[in-house]
């Protein structure tokens, strides 16, 4: 990050919107073409879950292709001059690094409970918006845990904190998680129709086919209750109903086969085609939508 921000001044700021539970920054990427004129914005956060670890890979993958590529691609430099990219390249700092170190399969924050000897919250949980109900666990040793109240891990405020001060631009939200193969949008804890269903839908459906033309791989689309499962207390709801229209998850490469594990060489076809979907996305909020 600090590589990008000496290199591409005049694109990149790094800054740190707090700190993790064991202390660590929760750093911020932000691309785009410095302007004095409004700019709409696009956040992206990958790692919310610790094992996940194809997030944190796309992130890095994006800041770097967005930077070497704004010179000779129209739509990157168009996405670039005219917008704001803020990106989280890992959410859940500490348990992306105890995943590394201690347990692979690691999902949730690392805090303690002073009731149970179980650590961590699931930080996908953690948001105010239907908090603690369908698809969220009360129990601290539950990988689903929705914590002690909303808002309780310091990763989780920090970013609520930041996209509540920046929401007047922030127009787009994308949360990569793994895995799936799936385009998910609002909403997650309720089976019902978003009021700007036509616009997302759309949105939705043109990204997952921009994705397919990369490597034949198929994506589904559509509301997270339906498409995948109920869940309450996440973050794209949380977005969406803090006025976000665009908030989306995405779901990235496998359906199974590799899981979590997702071997090395599947890096960057999973982060080639996934860009495809992210620039589509991107380009379609500069168009007016009713």
């Amino acid at each position: 990050m600090y590589h990008l921000n000496q290199t591409q001044p005049s694109l990149v700021q790094v800054f740190s919107i707090g700190r993790s539970y064991e202390g660590r920054p929760l750093f911020i990427l932000q691309l785009g073409r410095k302007s004095r004129a409004y700019k709409k914005a696009v956040w992206i956060d990958c790692g919310i879950h610790a094992r996940e670890w194809i997030g944190p890979a796309f992130c890095q993958w994006f800041a770097r292709e967005a930077l070497l590529t704004y010179k000779t691609d129209p739509a990157m430099r168009k996405m670039l001059n005219h917008l704001y990219f803020y990106i989280m390249p890992v959410f859940n700092v500490d348990g992306y690094h105890f995943s590394w170190t201690h347990d692979r399969f690691w999902r949730k924050t690392r805090s303690r409970n002073s009731r149970f000897h179980c650590r961590g919250v699931d930080a996908n949980r953690n948001w105010k918006v239907k908090w603690c109900d369908e698809g969220a666990s009360a129990h601290p040793c539950d990988d689903t845990y929705c914590g002690p109240f909303p808002e309780s891990e310091p990763e989780v405020k920090a970013v609520a904190d930041f996209l509540r001060q920046h929401r007047k631009h922030v127009r787009a939200y994308l949360s990569f998680h793994a895995y799936a193969q799936m385009l998910l949008y609002p909403y997650s804890y309720k089976h019902a129709t978003i009021p700007n269903f036509g616009c997302v839908e759309i949105a939705a459906h043109k990204a997952v086919k921009a994705l397919r033309s990369a490597h034949g791989i198929r994506y589904r689309h559509g509301p997270a209750s339906q498409t995948l499962y109920i869940s309450s207390g996440n973050s794209m709801d949380w977005a969406y109903k803090n006025g976000i229209p665009y908030a989306f998850a995405f779901e990235l490469r496998d359906t199974g086969q590799f899981g979590f594990l997702l071997p090395e060489m599947l890096i960057k076809p999973t982060c080639t085609e996934t860009m495809l979907a992210v620039k589509n996305i991107t380009l379609h909020l500069l168009k007016k939508c009713p």
